[in-house]
């Protein structure tokens, strides 16, 4: 099962903010960080290494209107899904909110199941977009362009579906390993047509364009029965690939 995809949650309402996290938790599929203010939800998204896949976020606010909190956040280059929270329903008050940035609107009082539908809805088309970014070991992965860009965006690496898809389905684990059949089911389906060794040269392959030393991987690493990303990592850019 993948990695479960965090989501903030940034809503004043004690009771309300830890309700929706629990129950977003519930299944594996998202995992929930709670703030209160738009103050602490800053200070949340500052953090170093900190990543968050979706925004659930109130309009009201102590120290700030949700409205203004998402346009802000938009100015400042955060591009993830925005669902804004609001018992404010009527036309104008929607259309601010979605002329402020938000992705999605839903009133309160609201049914879990609906919140989680429209939280999915948003992640599909967010990570099919050109917004769409991840970090991988020194390169900034672009999944909607097929493309790896080196540090500074110097250089670009330029990536097959099959090696998209691969490298995808690994970040999304977060360092943790997948067999080798459970790649193959992620990345060709059941068919009984792809062996083992369709895989392994994809693997090679992408190896000879993300690692300094393919030899010596250092980024797509080998374990027992599988492979893992080692995602986290700082290092260096791969020496003489190609620019485009």
């Amino acid at each position: 099962m993948p990695a479960p995809r965090p989501i903030l949650i940034v809503e004043d309402d004690d009771i309300l903010r830890a309700t929706l996290a629990e129950m977003i938790g519930l299944e594996g599929e998202f995992s929930a960080v709670e703030v209160g203010s738009a103050t602490a939800a800053e200070e949340t998204l500052a953090r170093a290494g900190a990543h968050y896949d979706a925004i659930l976020l109130d309009v009201g606010l102590p120290d700030a209107d949700g409205r203004d909190f998402c346009a802000k956040l938009r100015r400042e280059g955060q591009r993830m899904p925005v669902i804004m929270l609001t018992g404010a329903d009527g036309e104008a008050d929607v259309v601010r909110g979605l002329e402020a940035g938000a992705n999605d609107y839903i009133a309160k009082p609201f049914r879990l199941n609906e919140v989680l539908a429209r939280v999915r809805a948003q992640l599909r088309s967010f990570d099919s977009s050109e917004h769409a970014v991840f970090n991988l070991g020194p390169f900034k992965f672009r999944p909607s362009a097929k493309m790896l860009e080196g540090p500074g965006g110097k250089s670009r690496i330029r990536l097959t579906g099959k090696e998209c898809t691969i490298l995808k389905f690994l970040h999304r684990l977060n360092g943790q390993a997948a067999s080798r059949t459970r790649l193959l089911n992620e990345v060709w389906g059941y068919s009984s047509a792809v062996s083992t060794h369709t895989l392994e040269t994809h693997i090679y392959r992408l190896r000879q364009k993300i690692e300094a030393d393919p030899s010596r991987p250092r980024l797509l690493l080998s374990v027992a029965g599988g492979y893992r990303l080692e995602a986290g990592m700082e290092g260096g850019e791969p020496e003489h690939r190609p620019t485009h």
